[in-house]
């Protein structure tokens, strides 16, 4: 997910990196343009912020607002919530260190409103508040509860380190959060489809690192998203059952926004993909 305010630290780090009289006036322009845009999507922000303040709190649980007319989606929520965070805490290490801020949109143009990234049903936006779609309430109400408990590990790691820091590879940030929702977001995929996808020559590469403008998603890989989600799942599922003392240190780590490679290695005392490559030679034997 991206934030048009998250332009202007890239703008910043690029100005402190290149002083203006060494850049080119194309690149000037371009800078320029996409200062631009991020003022523009001030816009965005206040309409956003308009929309929320029109949320009604629940008496019930605080923690949680719903549109007008979506009560009874929030009461819902509220009976699965106390559940939904002890499974994440647990599956941390820790407990929330911050507040868990969730808002229940009773129509689908209230949800689109919110979140800009098409084809979700649940998201944590960039100031870590968790949106919840109708659709998990109406043809999807199986997933609720998986779907709640993966968006919460989401804003459990946001909060301590920054909402889906780039510095975190994706394929862990989602890894983690299938991992701790036993499943929840990787449905649509199974493990057969995964290894026949690493079977194929179509696989995550843990060692490539992300960056502030580049992102490797499931389309970088060759993968559908579920795909991508259920590989995921399986990495970071196959680190914790390596050995969990470890990844129990390297996740606490990261948590007290330790770089991850640095994590990583304190607590395997190998690199991400050296420790992976046990996982991927498990379906692929060298011969």
């Amino acid at each position: 997910m991206s934030s048009n305010l998250r332009g202007f630290g890239v703008v910043t780090a690029m100005i402190e990196l290149f002083p203006a009289q060494s850049l080119s006036p194309l690149w000037l322009a371009c800078l320029a343009a996409w200062m631009l845009s991020g003022c523009m999507g001030g816009a965005n922000v206040k309409a956003r912020a308009q929309i929320l303040h029109q949320f009604v709190v629940l008496e019930q649980d605080r923690r949680i607002r719903y549109e007008s007319g979506a009560q009874v989606y929030a009461e819902r929520v509220a009976a699965l919530l106390p559940a939904a965070v002890a499974q994440v805490e647990a599956a941390h290490y820790r407990p929330f260190v911050g507040a868990v801020r969730l808002y229940v949109c009773g129509t689908e143009a209230c949800f689109k409103s919110l979140v800009y990234t098409p084809n979700l049903t649940a998201a944590v936006v960039p100031d870590n508040r968790l949106i919840l779609s109708p659709r998990l309430f109406l043809g999807e109400q199986n997933r609720l509860y998986p779907i709640l408990v993966h968006e919460l590990s989401h804003l459990h790691l946001g909060l301590q380190i920054g909402h889906y820091d780039h510095s975190v590879p994706i394929w862990f940030h989602e890894g983690l959060a299938t991992l701790a929702a036993t499943g929840g977001g990787a449905e649509y995929a199974s493990d057969d489809d995964a290894i026949a996808a690493i079977k194929a020559g179509y696989q995550i590469m843990p060692a490539v690192r992300d960056s502030v403008i580049k992102r490797h998603r499931a389309e970088d890989w060759g993968l559908s998203i579920h795909v991508f989600y259920r590989q995921a799942l399986r990495m970071v599922s196959y680190l914790r059952q390596l050995d969990e003392d470890k990844f129990r240190q390297f996740l606490l780590e990261l948590q007290d926004n330790v770089d991850f490679d640095i994590a990583f290695d304190d607590a395997y005392t190998s690199s991400v993909a050296r420790t992976l490559q046990g996982y991927y030679d498990s379906i692929n034997p060298v011969r």
